[in-house]
């Protein structure tokens, strides 16, 4: 769809092009199409296409656009492998993901990319450093020029969005060695595990402008990394995370200047009462960038259910301002998703982000409650598994016949208690 090698969905938009991708995301969000360009010209709105992802349905991530959730799936060198990846990339797309990202690890990381990519009308994002690990025999021998070559090589196979590791410096490090979890993110980790032993800086920030290049060929998003986010609730909005953060907000800026399309990731970890100030600091900082949280999760400890701390913090994060919410599953800290884990870590996430966007009155959100409330009332069982975030699960636990089931009163009630049976008289 797009046939200038050389031009960004920012760079339209500033230029006053109107894409069909601006097109497409405008309808599907209920907004005024020059509202969208503007924000996509100011950078407070991304629409991550790679001009190489032909069979792509293009969305819109931003604070003034619906809150979307991304859902994280890969192979690895111990287990899971092409046909396992492919069945999680089905209920990607079967229970409402807005984004994909491919997390392998191991040998096939290039034909398990490949691979999805073929296979998905949704937008797809990477973290580029675990295969330029796969390339190397030891991490420490990793190199920009490595980095960027396995950049441009996935830019080509089609990824739309790529996480970076770039605003992680070395004069930070310290600051993450009286944390409790110290440093979580395995891209940060390996980035300052190669900066202590080289006693050099990022690679990734002294050839950023490499890596713009890179992006803007392709209109790659930035998804810039949060490497120092916190790994419990102990450690969050330390010196370390904002420190990267006013880091994150320069890198920004650069990209900006060269038309790239850029998302800043957030925390990780953080207590409730913490979550305001940290998407509202983001904010300012960030001059409006589209914010990408990982949860955030609300407590450390409930493991096998951490798709619900995240949830918790993701519907907060959402309503303060978060653009895009990244899920967990219940094996979040245990082991690697499988394909039902998927499934609750996307229901989950997509409960948080609809939440989000009743909260801010996002156009057609509260219809879709009003509509299901009707249902209700109408004891239209049918109607509400229509509705349902997931139908499957709503009409596996409705567990009657509904050709059968009554519509003079609800299933829990029965026919003398039933409520809005008796409301209905008044």
């Amino acid at each position: 769809m797009n046939d200038n090698k050389n031009s960004t969905q920012m760079m339209f938009a500033r230029d006053g092009v109107l894409t069909p991708q601006m097109k497409y995301v405008a309808e599907n969000e209920g907004v005024s199409p020059e509202m969208l360009m503007n924000e996509l010209a100011l950078g407070r709105a991304v629409i991550p296409c790679n001009i190489n992802h032909t069979e792509l349905k293009p969305i819109g991530i931003g604070r003034a656009l619906k809150c979307k959730i991304n859902a994280n799936i890969g192979s690895s060198a111990l287990s899971s492998g092409l046909e396992e990846e492919k069945e999680k990339l089905d209920i990607c797309l079967k229970y409402g993901a807005d984004t994909v990202m491919d997390l392998s690890t191991g040998d096939n990381i290039a034909r398990v990319r490949q691979y999805l990519i073929a296979h998905s009308p949704i937008t797809f994002g990477t973290v580029p450093i675990y295969e330029a690990i796969e390339r190397v025999d030891s991490s420490l021998e990793l190199s920009a020029e490595g980095i960027l070559d396995v950049i441009e090589s996935q830019a080509k196979d089609g990824v739309d969005y790529i996480t970076v590791h770039c605003g992680l410096l070395r004069n930070m490090i310290p600051k993450a060695k009286n944390r409790i979890t110290k440093i979580v993110s395995r891209g940060g980790a390996l980035m300052a595990q190669w900066m202590l032993y080289h006693e050099q800086e990022n690679p990734l920030y002294t050839h950023y402008d490499d890596l713009l290049d890179i992006a803007r060929r392709y209109d790659v998003t930035l998804s810039l990394g949060d490497g120092l986010r916190p790994g419990c609730i102990a450690d969050a909005s330390d010196d370390a995370q904002f420190s990267e953060l006013r880091t994150l907000a320069e890198l920004t800026e650069r990209a900006w200047e060269k038309g790239v399309q850029v998302m800043v990731e957030g925390p990780g970890h953080v207590p409730m009462d913490q979550i305001k100030h940290n998407i509202e600091l983001q904010q300012e900082v960030c001059h409006g960038a589209p914010f990408y949280v990982l949860g955030p999760l609300v407590t450390d400890v409930a493991p096998g259910y951490d798709h619900i701390t995240t949830a918790i913090g993701g519907a907060m994060a959402g309503m303060y301002g978060a653009a895009m919410i990244c899920y967990v599953t219940p094996k979040e800290h245990l082991g690697l998703p499988e394909a039902n884990d998927v499934r609750e870590g996307i229901i989950a996430a997509r409960i948080a982000a609809h939440a989000a966007d009743v909260a801010t009155n996002k156009p057609g959100a509260r219809d879709w409650d009003n509509a299901m409330s009707r249902a209700r009332f109408d004891m239209d069982w049918n109607k509400q598994f229509e509705l349902a975030i997931d139908p499957d699960r709503a009409r596996e636990y409705h567990g009657t016949d509904t050709d059968e089931c009554s519509r003079d009163h609800c299933t829990m009630c029965g026919p003398k208690f039933c409520s809005m049976k008796i409301s209905k008289l008044l």
